[in-house]
């Protein structure tokens, strides 16, 4: 399987990422950022990464990681965060560049600041 970034840009992300030869496709629900026993993070970072690892933690179920993430949407609950989010998106992905969309909505719970979902293939 190969994912070949199409105009790929400084913050971990791509306009576009072409995916062939794979024999998998995962698709991630929105992942939030819970712990399994409800606990939330006060802030936005420890919001991101904990979605981050929750999403990281349903690719590794799939015997994947995030270098086989194609796309990625993130739900941010205020634009203010954009920033925050790209620097930690980058810090996870790295040299990785999937194709992005961030849509700044309304979030299901108030004290979810983020929801992430993906699409991986193997």
């Amino acid at each position: 399987m190969q994912i070949t970034s199409l105009d790929p840009q400084p913050r971990s992300y791509a306009q576009g990422a072409l995916l062939t030869g794979a024999e998998r496709i995962l698709f991630v629900s929105g992942q939030v950022p819970e712990t399994p026993d409800g606990t939330v993070p006060g802030d936005f970072a420890g919001q991101c990464r904990l979605a981050w690892r929750n999403v990281l933690g349903v690719l590794a179920g799939a015997g994947m990681t995030e270098r086989n993430l194609v796309k990625v949407t993130i739900f941010l609950a205020d634009r203010r965060d954009r920033a925050e989010n790209a620097r930690i998106r980058h810090e996870v992905l790295g040299d990785h560049h999937p194709a992005l969309t961030i849509i700044i909505t309304g979030i299901y719970d108030e004290a979810w600041l983020l929801e992430i979902e993906a699409v991986a293939a193997a």
